[in-house]
């Protein structure tokens, strides 16, 4: 199975000079788990609900000042849409990700999450996923 697939579209994004509080507002308004913060229309980074807990509401950051990029996680790890989704999860293990940007020609097309790999391959089962992909809090 491709990653192209299963991924979710469209991509809720934010520009890196956007507030935090801009941020937030969107991650609420649009339900989702997480923000990809663009810089010229590219991804440069992303926003999840614990940079907002642990990098926003844990400091001194005014989240309505605040630039978004300066709570993003970075570098920006992302997949091709052409790549299948055994790579997909190699990467969220490598990198302890939950949340994986597709991108073809330098542009963003679409997101996978750990939920989007669980429904398409039952096969791994929940305890899999959770001995590689726990909050590191």
């Amino acid at each position: 199975m491709l990653t192209q697939e299963i991924m979710i579209t469209p991509v809720i994004t934010i520009e890196e000079t956007d507030t935090i509080l801009t941020a937030a507002n969107k991650y609420k308004d649009h339900k989702v788990g997480s923000i990809v913060i663009t810089h010229q229309h590219h991804a440069i980074g992303i926003i999840t609900e614990r940079d907002l807990i642990e990098r926003a509401l844990c400091t001194q950051h005014n989240p309505k000042t605040t630039p978004a990029h300066t709570i993003m996680s970075q570098p920006l790890i992302t997949i091709h849409p052409l790549d299948n989704l055994d790579k997909a999860i190699h990467l969220m293990k490598t990198h302890k990700i939950k949340k994986l940007p597709v991108v073809k020609d330098n542009t963003l097309i679409g997101i996978i999450t750990i939920t989007d790999i669980a429904h398409a391959r039952p096969d791994l089962s929940e305890r899999f996923m959770e001995s590689w992909i726990k909050p590191r809090w």
